[in-house]
């Protein structure tokens, strides 16, 4: 299960052009926002990735990136980027919260080379997105046989606290009101 003090959250790409294109963008984008108002109230780290943001516009308002560090990239995988890399070896965590657009690109190889350095990688199915449904099953079907664990929001929300007599229970259980 995700540990609360073992974790880091990174959203991939959830930008106003790739929501709009995705198929299920919008529920995707609000999941995602979820998990990042979540990740600040229990103080685990996140990471928001942006791919070309001059073309593909900017992190949704949806999501809050007040607490987040925001990344640019060009590169497919996050980690083929220095400064993603830097920030996420600043952190000690091992287990990594991943979603994004699309499942099946830039989620897709992120995950595979997270997998690789040896992260255990958390891929939250209803935070993720793809053009096609058919691209976004098979991103997932292959995060799986890479060794990525599929899960979706509320089973991230409810194994962070662990218990209703979490202090942050109630916030939590807002969000999924």
């Amino acid at each position: 299960m995700v540990n609360i003090d073992e974790c880091i959250l990174i959203v991939i790409d959830i930008q106003e052009k790739l929501v709009k294109a995705s198929y299920m963008g919008p529920q995707a984008a609000n999941n995602a926002s979820k998990l990042v108002q979540a990740a600040s109230i229990l103080s685990i780290p996140t990471i928001i990735t942006e791919q070309y943001p001059k073309g593909l516009g900017h992190t949704v308002k949806e999501i809050s990136t007040n607490d987040s560090t925001v990344i640019e990239k060009s590169a497919f995988s996050a980690m083929l980027e220095t400064k993603f890399t830097k920030e996420i070896k600043k952190s000690t965590k091992r287990q990594v919260i991943l979603c994004g657009i699309e499942t099946h690109i830039c989620v897709l190889q992120t995950a595979a080379d997270l997998i690789k350095k040896g992260y255990e990688v958390f891929v939250v199915n209803d935070a993720s997105s793809s053009r096609r449904e058919h691209e976004h099953q098979s991103g997932l079907a292959l995060m799986k046989q890479y060794g990525a664990k599929i899960t979706c929001c509320e089973i991230v929300l409810f194994e962070l606290l662990r218990s209703s007599k979490h202090r942050y229970f109630k916030p939590i259980q807002m969000l999924i009101k």
